[in-house]
């Protein structure tokens, strides 16, 4: 670092009121409240519609149309230049996302949920890439060169920061406010139980076995002492003998207990979470096999009394965790596999329709060996939407911080042109496509991250799937903790060192490196897949790996980019530029899920190693100045 520069300045040599500002009173707020909204759009509502059943195929269809406005960001920004000044913007822009962030809060908790906060993120979306744009613009305005050198690592890290906090300590805030609100949970044992002994609701001589009852028994729902709604289950504990059933006979009992419980409104069409069969499931003949063969027992959930008109309670079903197990640092029994009744929605119409949750034996299971299954029912509408509400109210009161607090440099104004603005801009957009070897460039940016484009919409419902479905059955406070915290530390770790390798090495001769970091950990999520491990630190160490190569490469790709920029233009060029990468998240993100979904996790994950060859190849074939980026500070 120069000298120089070794402490802030405190003063811009512009006059006027309120020209001057400490940077530290706005410059960390500002870039912090940049980053909340893209990664509330972009990371954290994929969380949050996961965890509020609605499929992988739409959530990565419609969340991916949410990069639109930053893929177009390019052509509305001269306005933001001649309408108003960039402080307007700012502060408008905080002041028009809190709004819709708080009728968000409101949205999710209503019928039609999903339709309506997707047009509210719709529109925060192109508050926030509207907000880029004056902030940028501003930071430069309100500042002299030498100023802007010393804060540009610093703004970057309270962008980061931003990220941690949004897909990270919100999720896990929401994690913990799912697990604090809804009913009492509710413990099953299930147990193996000697072949003497019958399991009523699937043990029989053939698949003519009686019915389960209609109703779970009155006693076993009566209401709490103080009339409080909870769960009730029948059989109270659960036996399944440790016998052999053949594929078809246990198919068929799965598939009664699925027609029943898509039948009685336990979960819709619509939202429904896709599950591939033990029998249809991507994985080896001898792994099928082997899962079709156990025995399987099956329990009734439902309600102790009606809920109000309109209340839908969501109950998620899953193998009790405690201790080291809970975090992920001891293995649990295996033996036993939930294969329907993850998720169930109960209502005033169907509280008394018991659902049915099926269990299925490991057939190499022979002694007697028991476990607790958990049925909780969190408010995770409520929780959501007090995670937004909180959002909302920390950005009002950065709306009135920034009203405050942001200098006003007397050159931040309207830039009065004479008639010659739209002259210009198709100017500078033909000379970008003069540009030489422009081809190859726009294929670059568009296919570089093409296999991160799609992963990025399949890695938290891939965590928090179900490991029966696929997925490794995170909690979403683990998955904040995993992928929005630790996963995001080691991304920014190695964004600062691919930067330094950069101005060491040059991009040319780090390109082939930098090319093997961002493509090759991508492996990480292979091996999750495949291994499924029940712990949490390797989990944990496998996201992190990813991250870090994925922050160490994409160095490359943002430098690649200030370098085909490079000229008489280079800011409106480098806008471009951006707005090719923002495309080239959008349409391979939009159909990841759907691809997911019809491959399964494990060969999905395949695939997305596979789709790096295209920017792989084209990377190799592009011209750089060996000097470029030597001794120069990445920003």
């Amino acid at each position: 670092m120069n000298p120089a520069a070794a402490s802030p300045p405190l003063a811009h040599p512009a006059a006027g009121r309120g020209a001057a500002r400490n940077p530290w009173l706005w410059v960390p707020s500002l870039y912090f409240s940049q980053g909340i909204p893209y990664v509330i759009v972009m990371t954290m509502s994929v969380v949050m519609y996961k965890r509020l059943g609605i499929s992988n195929t739409d959530i990565a269809l419609y969340t991916s149309w949410l990069y639109l406005p930053w893929v177009i960001k390019p052509l509305w920004s001269p306005f933001v230049d001649i309408i108003r000044t960039k402080r307007f913007w700012i502060v408008a822009m905080q002041c028009l996302v809190s709004v819709g962030l708080a009728l968000a809060a409101l949205a999710v908790r209503g019928a039609g949920f999903f339709g309506r906060s997707l047009a509210l993120f719709w529109i925060m979306a192109f508050a926030s890439a509207t907000h880029d744009i004056a902030a940028d613009g501003f930071y430069m305005l309100s500042m002299t060169p030498h100023e802007q050198a010393w804060w540009v690592g610093l703004r970057s890290t309270f962008y980061r920061t931003a990220m941690i906090v949004g897909s990270g300590l919100l999720v896990v805030l929401a994690g913990v406010l799912e697990q604090k609100n809804g009913l009492p949970p509710l413990e099953i044992p299930v147990q193996t139980a000697p072949t003497s002994e019958r399991n009523s609701l699937t043990d029989g001589p053939s698949l003519h076995v009686p019915a389960p009852p209609d109703s779970v028994p009155a006693w076993e729902r009566k209401p709490s002492p103080n009339g409080a709604l909870h769960l009730a289950s029948w059989p109270p504990a659960l036996a399944i003998a440790p016998t052999e059933r053949s594929p078809d006979e246990v198919q068929a009992l799965i598939d009664q207990a699925k027609k029943w419980n898509q039948g009685h409104g336990f979960y819709q069409e619509s939202t429904t979470i896709h599950r591939p069969s033990s029998l249809t499931r991507p994985s080896s003949p001898l792994q099928a096999k082997v899962s079709a063969a156990g025995n399987v027992g099956i329990f009734l959930l439902a309600l102790s009394h009606s809920p109000e008109p309109g209340q839908k309670v969501v109950v998620t079903v899953d193998r009790h965790k405690r201790g080291l197990e809970y975090l992920g640092l001891a293995r649990g029994d295996k033996g036993f596999r939930l294969m329907e009744g993850e998720r169930l929605v109960f209502n005033s119409t169907n509280w008394d329709q018991p659902a049915r949750v099926v269990i299925q034996l490991d057939p190499k299971l022979k002694g007697q060996v028991a476990v607790v299954f958990l049925a909780s029912s969190g408010n995770i509408p409520l929780a959501w939407s007090i995670t937004l509400f909180a959002v909302a109210g920390l950005f009002l009161a950065f709306c009135g911080w920034h009203s405050l607090m942001l200098p006003r440099p007397v050159n931040d104004g309207p830039v009065v042109t004479d008639r010659g603005l739209a002259h210009e801009f198709f100017l500078t957009l033909g000379s970008f496509f003069e540009k030489p070897g422009v081809l190859l460039a726009i294929l670059f940016i568009l296919l570089f991250r093409f296999d991160e484009a799609q992963l990025v919409k399949v890695i938290s419902p891939f965590l928090l799937d179900n490991r029966e479905a696929g997925g490794l059955g995170l909690t979403t406070s683990q998955v904040g903790l995993a992928y929005g915290t630790f996963g995001i530390l080691a991304l920014t770790c190695g964004g600062l060192l691919g930067g330094f390798m950069a101005a060491r090495q040059g991009l040319k001769r780090m390109l082939p490196f930098m090319l093997g970091s961002i493509y090759l950990p991508k492996l990480a999520f292979i091996f999750l897949s495949f291994f499924q491990p029940e712990n949490f630190l390797i989990t944990c160490g496998a996201v992190a790996m990813e991250q870090f190569g994925y922050g160490f490469g994409f160095t490359a790709f943002m430098l690649y980019m200030l370098y085909f920029a490079d000229g008489p233009h280079k800011t409106a060029h480098y806008a471009i530029c951006t707005g090719f990468m923002a495309l080239g998240m959008m349409i391979p993100g939009m159909w990841s899920g759907w691809l997911a979904d019809r491959l399964g996790y494990k060969h999905f994950f395949i695939w997305v190693i596979c789709s790096t060859l295209p920017g792989f190849t084209i990377a190799l074939l592009l011209k750089i100045d060996p000097a470029f980026g030597k001794k120069q500070a990445v920003g």
